[in-house]
């Protein structure tokens, strides 16, 4: 059972263990949405993420003879590194089965922990039948990312410090995957205060919870699509399902293409590294239909590797027309390009990039095609831009931007 007194003695197990993830308001979020916005930036945790509070937890509960058969679990890295730090914290051999697809930070950053890693399965649950697999032939102790109250202990002492920060919280959004932070942070925040409304957020690509919930038992997905790696999971926990149903007081479903302009405001607005999964939360802001509450948004996690930041960052300027590719049919004679460029200066577009194709007609005296890449204030901006060169007879046509530069 998930008590109080349980939650307590997870907390006290933890202390010294955690780094201080005092809760940030932002007044950005807070005047977007109409409510007062706290974050949990759980993503500067210790190993970068919470899942280091429930995999500590659970090493600490194990026996010494549990321990001495070595741990084994399955992660798409978040976990993994929680489980690493905590192995070698207590001296014992952690072996992580981990995704083919995991970002290759999260893989480097577990091995650095000591464990031994093990790259298998093209998503959590086939790394996690390996993992299965593993403690059953070998005799390992399994420590599950999710589907272990205990584990869930862990991850609910984020309550505590919420509480503690915030005592009048209405509203907290939870990340969603298996299920482990959102039973822990729900059971909690209902044991402080039952009046608090706790919603997790789901990618709509891997929403098993919101299945299982609407079934009344678990579902398991055909697949888990979505760009959240940290919470693409086709099975909730069977053993966490029952508080959930209990605590939730709601599902939101985000859209990827939501994260990609969410991770763009928090690096802008709060010079914040929050992976895809953290961002679930920060996008589901937008569906609150309350005003005037105070809302505190748990980043459960920043550990991105430098290439997927990149195309973050570039798809999100993109999708806000700050970045944007058109198309124009020009006669190949000098002067043409400059036309154009005209236009574009003195609506103070900036050109990042040019295409010049000769061989769009097979007459090309009458028609090369030129690909201008901007920088633009906006999608507004983006439009006065192309008007401009309709207006001065340049047939500018958009056309999907594909890369910022070679």
């Amino acid at each position: 059972m998930l008590t109080v007194e349980r939650f307590k003695r997870a907390r006290e197990a933890l202390q010294g263990i955690l780094l201080d993830t005092s809760l940030i308001h932002s007044k950005y979020f807070s005047q977007l949405c109409g409510n007062q916005v706290y974050f949990k930036p759980e993503n500067l945790q210790v190993t970068g993420a919470y899942k280091v509070r429930g995999a500590f937890t659970k090493v600490s509960m194990l026996s010494e003879e549990e321990k001495a058969r070595g741990l084994v679990t399955a992660s798409a890295g978040n976990h993994a590194q929680g489980v690493a730090y905590a192995a070698r914290t207590a001296g014992v051999e952690a072996t992580i089965v981990m995704p083919t697809t995991t970002p290759l930070v999260k893989v480097n950053s577990t091995k650095e922990y000591g464990a031994h890693v093990l790259l298998h399965g093209g998503c959590y649950d086939e790394s996690f039948s390996e993992a299965l697999r593993l403690a059953e032939d070998k005799g390992m102790t399994l420590v599950h990312p999710f589907n272990d109250l205990d584990v869930a202990l862990g991850q609910g002492t984020i309550a505590y410090e919420i509480f503690k920060d915030l005592p009048d919280v209405d509203i907290i959004l939870v990340p969603v995957g298996g299920g482990g932070l959102a039973t822990g942070v729900s059971t909690l925040a209902k044991l402080l205060n039952p009046h608090v409304q706790v919603y997790g957020v789901e990618p709509c690509g891997a929403a098993c919870v919101a299945a299982s919930l609407e079934a009344g038992h678990v579902v398991t997905l055909d697949a888990a699509v979505t760009i959240a790696d940290g919470v693409a999971v086709k099975t909730p926990g069977d053993k966490l399902l029952p508080y959930l149903q209990k605590n939730l007081d709601g599902i939101i479903q985000i859209e990827d293409d939501e994260l990609v302009d969410a991770f763009l405001d928090m690096m802008e607005r709060h010079k914040l590294i929050v992976e895809n999964a953290g961002l679930l939360t920060v996008a589901a802001l937008n569906h609150l239909e309350v005003r005037n509450k105070n809302v505190v948004s748990v980043l459960s996690g920043g550990n991105m590797d430098v290439i997927t930041i990149a195309s973050l960052v570039q798809h999100g300027l993109i999708n806000r027309g700050r970045v944007f590719t058109f198309s124009v049919l020009l006669p190949d004679r000098p002067g043409e390009l400059l036309g154009v460029a005209e236009v574009v200066c003195a609506q103070q577009g900036n050109i990042i990039k040019l295409e010049h194709n000769q061989f769009v007609s097979i007459n090309r005296q009458s028609a090369v095609e030129l690909r201008v890449t901007l920088e633009a204030f906006g999608l507004a901006h983006r439009e006065r831009i192309l008007n401009a060169l309709r207006e001065r007879g340049f047939e500018a046509r958009l056309v999907p931007t594909t890369a910022v530069s070679d």
